[in-house]
């Protein structure tokens, strides 16, 4: 009899250690956990060793890592009717276990459709050329609608990467000729441009040089013109103290009237030994003319004289 009841209260011991053990729950740290009791919300405990009881409470373990939903491949149409291929990726994190457990059923189904309806949205608002150029504002335009979308869900949007948008063939095949075109026009503007500012450059270098040889021709010319100014200057400057230093000497040696006549007969050879036919003479020289007539009557005087001391002897 006493070994059947120890025996049964090692079994019972056995189950209610099996039982306590299944009440033990692990808690990892990017994790945070929910407990239910009897299918109703409890408590939020954080990382570490939790224990419930058994059959009666359930944990429920939420990722607080962010994590990334994978938006696949969708055929979207673009303002100008274009059929272009995009896909992109979503990174978002947890703010809310309760909110993202119980508001919504399955979070990564739900951020995917979400995602796809509104990237066509968004492209279908802009044209080709657009899409493809606008990328940043497309990702940050579609982040804000997510964020906003799955606010109540207890999430939030990080952010969001188009992976690709892919254009048909064709259209990309035209779209590399179009850029071709655009590349070689821009050479050979730029190549105009060039040659434009190389002939500007040449002319104002010819332009500047003229200026700059008129210039040294001038400066020249205006060096002579002031050399030959100075050289007369001082030529007038000489004959002037000349002159003045005749006029003195002559002055100062008191000279009579015979030698000024002489002086003036002198100057009318001089002139008369010219090309000239004509000799005008000053109406002053009725004057000296009587000089010399007196000169002259002087000197026959003096023969006469002579003449007759030479026959009395």
């Amino acid at each position: 009899m006493e070994d059947a009841m120890v025996f049964v209260l090692i079994v019972i011991a056995l189950v209610i250690f099996i039982v306590a053990m299944t009440g033990l729950r692990i808690v990892r740290p990017w994790e945070k956990g929910l407990i239910e009791r009897l299918g109703r919300y409890q408590r939020t405990v954080d990382s570490g060793l939790i224990m419930i009881v058994p059959f009666v409470e359930r944990l429920i373990k939420v990722d607080m890592r962010e994590l990334v939903v994978d938006v696949p491949p969708q055929q979207v149409i673009t303002k100008d009717n274009v059929a272009v291929e995009v896909d992109a990726v979503v990174y978002y994190e947890v703010t809310d276990p309760v909110k993202v457990t119980y508001n919504v059923g399955n979070y990564y189904i739900a951020a995917t459709k979400l995602a796809q309806t509104n990237l066509r949205n968004l492209i279908g608002d802009l044209a080709l050329d657009e899409s493809l150029t606008s990328r940043e504002l497309i990702n940050t335009r579609l982040r804000e609608i997510l964020d906003d979308a799955t606010d109540k869900w207890g999430t939030k949007v990080t952010r969001v990467e188009l992976q690709r948008i892919e254009p048909p063939r064709d259209v990309t095949e035209a779209m590399h000729r179009q850029m071709k075109a655009e590349r070689e026009r821009r050479a050979m503007i730029l190549e105009a441009e060039g040659r434009k500012k190389s002939a500007i450059l040449t002319a104002e270098g010819v332009r500047a040089s003229a200026i700059l040889e008129a210039e040294g021709e001038a400066e020249a010319i205006k060096k002579v013109a002031d050399a030959e100014k100075f050289k007369r200057l001082t030529v007038a400057e000489g004959e002037g103290q000349a002159i003045e230093r005749v006029f003195l000497a002559i002055h100062n040696g008191n000279p009579t009237n015979d030698l000024i006549a002489i002086k003036y007969l002198e100057a009318l050879g001089e002139i008369a030994n010219g090309q000239a036919t004509k000799v005008f003479l000053p109406l002053e020289t009725t004057g000296l003319l009587g000089s010399i007539a007196g000169i002259a009557e002087v000197l026959k005087e003096k023969v006469d004289v002579s003449s007759t001391d030479g026959h009395g002897a």
